[in-house]
């Protein structure tokens, strides 16, 4: 009984060892080690340092305009010219004109601007000695000092003043044309420059004379007699 009670133990332990040996499987394998836990190097591809430094320097690096073949645009100087004056001027890299146009429009500024309070002081002097309030006498600040308006001389002060205020406004208005048109010469001046910018001036500026035969050439058949001169050539 004993012998068989070995031999029964014996063999439940082997079931259970070749149960176990078929069920549990290793989580990794057929996986060799290395690739499990070793990552494959990186391979950087070789460049060249001092490639890259030129490179880099030639984006960053913007490349530097040449004014000497430099040419501006006629229509975008008249537009830079029509919304700014002397914008125009600027862009075509005439800088000794600004100050021919600002002082122009500046002096014209003025001009108006004084010219209209002018106006309005002697209309104002012409609108009291017109009326007969004693109270409204802003015409004697025009009047030489211990001067004074008389019934006798009245109406040549009312004429005088009449006249001033015309001649103030005629003025005032004067100057308002003027500084249109150095506005509108500003203009021109900046399409025009920017347009003969691409006229070629040759320092080649010669008198050139050769021997020349004048006459009808188209029939050579004609009765007209040729005649032989000096032709003259100019280049500039």
């Amino acid at each position: 009984m004993l012998r068989r009670g070995w031999i029964a133990a014996y063999m439940l332990a082997g079931c259970l060892c070749t149960l176990h040996g078929q069920t549990v499987e290793e989580p990794y394998a057929g996986i060799p080690d290395d690739s499990l836990f070793t990552a494959p190097p990186l391979v950087m591809p070789k460049e060249d340092s001092l490639a890259v430094v030129m490179m880099t320097d030639s984006i960053r690096t913007k490349a530097k305009r040449d004014w000497n073949t430099w040419r501006p645009n006629p229509k975008r100087a008249l537009w830079l010219a029509v919304v700014l004056p002397g914008a125009g001027q600027i862009y075509n890299r005439k800088y000794w004109k600004l100050p021919i146009f600002y002082g122009g429009m500046l002096g014209c500024v003025y001009a108006i601007t004084w010219n209209n309070q002018m106006y309005h002081d002697y209309s104002q002097a012409y609108l009291d000695i017109m009326d007969d309030d004693p109270n409204t006498q802003s015409y004697n600040t025009f009047l030489h000092l211990g001067t004074t308006v008389t019934e006798s001389s009245k109406a040549r002060y009312q004429e005088l003043f009449r006249k001033r205020k015309d001649r103030f406004r005629r003025y005032r208005d004067l100057s308002c044309f003027i500084l249109v048109g150095v506005y509108a010469l500003s203009v021109i001046d900046a399409y025009v420059d920017a347009s003969l910018s691409e006229f070629d001036i040759s320092d080649d500026l010669s008198l050139r004379v050769t021997p020349a035969v004048f006459g009808d050439q188209t029939h050579p058949r004609s009765l007209k007699p040729a005649g032989i001169g000096l032709g003259c050539s100019l280049t500039f």
